[in-house]
């Protein structure tokens, strides 16, 4: 199971970036699927996370800012980064728990895709 990211890049303050995630290989089902930040010198910490029923969770930072989606007939989430602020930096990783064929339980992750907030 491999979990790709992009749309990663540099914004202004106020800007705007959309990430996305997808998942690919011995897939069965995904159960659910977060995104994970870690800023130079800080400890990873969770910025959203959403279930498979859809149910959503947020960091206080980012609420009412971030939004989380998934397609899951493509395996897929998204965050969808407004007002971007210069504290919003860091290397944004996908994390999901992803039921293989086999109907094992694999929790993977993603290389990770840096955003950078600027003027």
């Amino acid at each position: 199971v491999q979990l790709v990211e992009s749309g990663g890049g540099l914004a202004q303050p106020g800007g705007s970036l959309r990430l996305s995630c997808t998942a690919s290989g011995n897939i069965l089902s995904i159960k659910t699927m977060t995104w994970y930040r870690q800023a130079p010198g800080k400890e990873r910490e969770m910025v959203a996370h959403i279930g498979s029923g859809g149910s959503t969770i947020y960091a206080d930072s980012v609420k009412g800012r971030f939004t989380i989606s998934r397609n899951s007939p493509d395996n897929a989430m998204y965050l969808q980064m407004n007002s971007l602020k210069p504290e919003d930096t860091a290397v944004y990783y996908c994390n999901a728990d992803i039921f293989d064929n086999n109907s094992r339980l694999q929790i993977a992750w993603g290389r990770g895709t840096q955003v950078t907030v600027s003027s």
